[in-house]
């Protein structure tokens, strides 16, 4: 019985040491192919700080599916073992460094947010949040903060809804190198937190209501009309008069026009215009 045999755990330094060269590596990989890494990187002890990145890990922490499998993960996203991490639609991709000499790769599904979740979740939050920064910053109210991080009715996943993978031989669902990617995902969210919306395939522009989508009433509704427009459609001429619009008339087809019109002037008596004002004139002059 060889008892006395046993693999040696690694230090603290020397998981950072191995992370570090690790990374190193995978980074001139990458750099051969025109890619950047991602690494995920944490200071001091808390793994997010931010509104959105700690709400992702309490979610996390919140089920009873992933409390006994979440601890290690936090150990290794501490010390630097996510050495890549890509957020997109429905996709965590990420490169995790293990006990082994070459690191591990996980892939993890998440399921978009439905349709109508998301709309629920619109409509509760219209006009409660100003801007995008204010979105983004974690601004927002009591009531949408409860909202939007809701473990049955929010943003976030629920565990039927992820899809785990990873190339270790660990026979568990949720591996210590995929639960590094999960809280490595809220670190990620501390300086985006628009790859949050990305990652349920939502539009975050959308959350912001502004006051001129809103739709006024039919009854306090008025429309202006311009002159040009006014006078093609009623067939009216319009003379611009300071401080008055003069409207004119259309005179009907087939009526003569009259020789001379009065028009009342301020003192009440009628005032000549036309022709008629011309024939008093000739007629003053024999």
């Amino acid at each position: 019985m060889n008892w006395w045999r046993y693999t040696r755990t690694a230090s603290v330094s020397e998981r950072r040491q191995r992370a570090l060269r690790e990374g190193e590596q995978l980074e001139r990989r990458m750099a051969k192919s025109g890619r950047q890494r991602r690494p995920v990187t944490i200071e001091g002890r808390l793994i997010a700080r931010s509104f959105w990145g700690k709400a992702w890990c309490e979610n996390l922490e919140s089920y009873r599916d992933y409390e006994y499998r979440l601890p290690r993960g936090r150990s290794y996203v501490r010390h630097g073992a996510v050495l890549d991490l890509d957020i997109g639609p429905g996709t965590l991709r990420a490169v995790v460094a293990g006990s082994r000499p070459d690191p591990y790769t996980v892939e993890i599904k998440i399921k978009p947010l439905a349709s109508g979740a998301w709309a629920r979740i619109k409509t509760r939050c219209a006009g409660e949040i100003g801007s995008l920064i204010e979105l983004l910053e974690g601004r927002l109210s009591d009531r949408v903060m409860k909202l939007v991080t809701d473990r049955e009715l929010g943003l976030f996943p629920k565990p039927g809804e992820i899809e785990m993978s990873c190339t270790c031989p660990d026979w568990a669902t949720m591996c210590k190198h995929v639960a590094a990617v999960l809280y490595g995902t809220g670190a990620r969210f501390d300086t985006q937190p628009e790859l949050l919306f990305t990652l349920r395939n939502v539009d975050h522009g959308e959350l912001i209501a502004e006051a001129s989508h809103l739709e006024v009433p039919r009854s306090t509704r008025r429309r202006t009309i311009d002159a040009a427009d006014l006078a093609s459609v009623f067939g009216i001429e319009l003379a611009a008069v300071p401080g008055k619009t003069a409207v004119s008339r259309k005179r009907p087809a087939g009526r003569p026009e009259s020789p001379a019109v009065r028009s009342p002037n301020k003192t009440g008596r009628g005032r000549v215009t036309g022709r008629a004002k011309k024939k008093q004139r000739r007629a003053a002059e024999r």
